[in-house]
C-alpha cells in the first residue's frame, strides 16, 4: 500500500490504527459503517455458500459417474467461461451500474441454485446438469467479479483500499475454510440438496445487501455508438501500456500455471509421496487456510513497510522457498509449515495485486483491466493442471511441486519492471 495517506488526514469513512513499524505512519482502514460493511457482509456470505456448494458438488459428481474425464469436465466448465466471456464481463461491468449488476447476478444465481437443489432432492440430477450448472455459474461470475472489483473504490476512499481488500479476502477465507468446510458433512446429512439450497439463500441475502448500498457510482461518459469490442481493446491496451500492471499480469500468469499444477496434484503429493493419508491432506489444507487468514491480517502493514512492488517480489521469493521445502522434505510437519507460510505470502500477494490494479487503472476502465488480467490467469491454471499431471506420471508425485517452484522462479524477473515505478498508488492517465 502507498505510504501517502493524504494531506488532509484520514478523511470521511476512514479509521486509523497504529502502524506496525516505526516511521511508517498510521494504517488507514475503512469504516465498517455504511457501504463497506454491507459489501463485506455480502462477499463473505456468498463465499460461505459457494464453499458449501464447492465441497458438495464433487461428491455428487463421483456418485453420478465413475468416468474420471466427466468428473474433471465439471472443474473445466468452471474455468472455460473466463476464457470465453471474461473480457466481455469486464467491458459490461464498466458500462453499467456495478451495484445493479451484482445484485441482479446474485438473484440469477439464487434461482439456478434453488432449481438445482430441487433436481437433486427429486433425484433428477445428472452429470450433464452439473456441467451446465458449473458453466452457467461461472459465466455469471465473470460479470459479478469484475463489477465487484470496480465497485470497491467507489465505496472505500483510496488510502483505505489495501486494508479493505485485506478484510474482504480474509473474511472470505475464514468463511470458506473455517465456517463452511466443517459444516459440509452436517448439511449433507440433513438432505442431499441442502448445500445447494443454502447457497441459493446466501445469494439472495447478498443481493439484498448489495442493492441497499447508497454509495454513488460515477463513470466517465462514453461517446455513443461504441462497441464492446472497442471497449475490450481499450482495457487490454491500458493494461499493456502500464509497465507495472503488465509485469504483474504476466508474472501472475506464470504463477497461475504453477498453482494449477500444485492444486491438481497436491492430494497425490500428500497421500502418495508423503504417505500421510486423508488426515494429512486435511492438515495441509487447514495450514494453508490459517496462513491465508494470517496474511490478510498483516497485508497492509507488510506493503506499507516494504512498498507494494518490492513486497510482491520478496513474497514470490519466499513462496519459492516454501515450495522447495514442500517438494524435497518428505515429512508431513514440514509440509504443514511450508504451506502455512505459503498461504501467508499468497494472501498478501493477492491483496497487494488487486489494490495496485484498483489504484493504477485509468478512470472508468477498472472492470476491463481487471477482466484482461483475470482471463489470462484463469486460462493459465488448466494448463498447469495438465502439466502437473504429466510431471507426476513421468517423474514422480513430488515433481509438480518442484515444477511450480520453477514457474514461480521464472515469474520473478518478469516482476522486476514494477520495482522501477514510484510506489504512489495513483492511477495513470487514460490512454488515447
Amino acid at each position: 500500500m502507498t505510504t501517502d495517506t493524504g494531506s488532509g488526514g484520514a478523511g470521511p469513512g476512514l479509521e486509523t490504527e497504529p502502524a506496525g513499524g516505526a516511521g511508517t505512519g498510521p494504517v488507514v482502514t475503512p469504516s465498517w459503517r455504511g457501504g463497506f460493511g454491507r459489501l463485506w457482509s455480502a462477499a463473505v456470505l456468498s463465499r460461505f455458500g459457494d464453499a458449501l456448494r464447492g465441497a458438495a458438488l464433487p461428491l455428487l459428481a463421483v456418485r453420478l459417474t465413475d468416468d474420471p474425464l466427466l468428473v474433471s469436465l465439471v472443474t473445466a466448465c468452471g474455468y472455460l467461461p473466463w476464457l470465453l466471456f471474461g473480457l466481455v464481463g469486464g467491458a459490461v461491468a464498466d458500462r453499467v451500474d456495478q451495484r445493479r449488476a451484482m445484485w441482479a447476478v446474485d438473484v440469477a444465481r439464487a434461482v439456478l441454485m434453488a432449481a438445482f437443489a430441487v433436481a437433486v432432492v427429486a433425484d433428477r440430477a445428472a452429470i450433464v446438469l452439473l456441467l451446465v450448472l458449473a458453466f452457467a455459474l461461472t459465466t455469471l461470475q465473470t460479470l459479478f467479479d469484475n463489477a465487484a472489483t470496480a465497485l470497491l473504490p467507489t465505496v472505500v476512499p483510496g488510502p483505505a483500499l489495501s486494508s479493505a481488500n485485506a478484510r474482504l479476502m480474509t473474511g472470505q477465507q475464514l468463511a470458506a475454510s473455517f465456517a463452511a468446510a466443517p459444516l459440509v458433512p452436517v448439511v449433507l446429512a440433513l438432505n442431499a440438496g441442502a448445500p445447494y439450497l443454502l447457497n441459493a439463500l446466501t445469494y439472495l441475502v447478498a443481493a439484498l445487501l448489495v442493492a441497499s448500498l447508497r454509495a454513488p457510482v460515477s463513470r466517465p461518459s462514453r461517446p455513443g455508438g461504441r462497441t464492446l469490442r472497442r471497449d475490450i481493446a481499450e482495457g487490454v491496451g491500458a493494461l499493456w501500456r502500464d509497465r507495472v500492471l503488465r509485469s504483474l499480469c504476466l508474472g501472475d500468469a506464470l504463477a497461475s500455471v504453477g498453482m494449477g499444477a500444485l492444486i491438481a496434484m497436491l492430494v497425490v503429493h500428500v497421500t502418495d509421496w508423503l504417505a500421510a493419508g486423508e488426515s494429512g491432506y486435511a492438515a495441509v489444507l487447514t495450514a494453508y487456510g490459517a496462513g491465508s487468514v494470517a496474511g490478510g491480517l498483516v497485508a497492509g502493514r507488510v506493503t506499507r513497510w516494504l512498498g507494494q512492488a518490492r513486497a510482491l517480489v520478496l513474497l514470490m521469493v519466499g513462496q519459492i522457498g516454501c515450495l522447495l521445502v514442500l517438494g524435497s522434505v518428505r515429512h508431513l510437519a514440514a509440509a504443514v509449515v511450508a504451506l502455512g507460510i505459503f498461504g501467508v505470502a499468497g494472501m498478501i500477494w493477492n491483496v497487494t495485486e488487486v489494490t495496485m490494479m484498483q489504484q493504477r487503472s485509468p478512470a472508468g476502465m477498472l472492470g476491463r483491466v481487471s477482466a484482461a488480467s483475470r482471463t489470462l490467469s484463469a486460462g493459465s491454471a488448466p494448463l498447469g493442471a495438465v502439466l502437473g499431471g504429466l510431471a507426476a506420471g513421468l517423474w514422480g508425485p513430488h515433481t509438480p511441486v518442484l515444477l511450480t517452484a520453477a514457474l514461480f522462479l521464472a515469474a520473478v524477473p518478469v516482476l522486476i519492471p514494477a520495482l522501477r515505478a514510484p510506489d504512489t498508488g495513483t492511477a495513470p492517465p487514460a490512454g488515447p
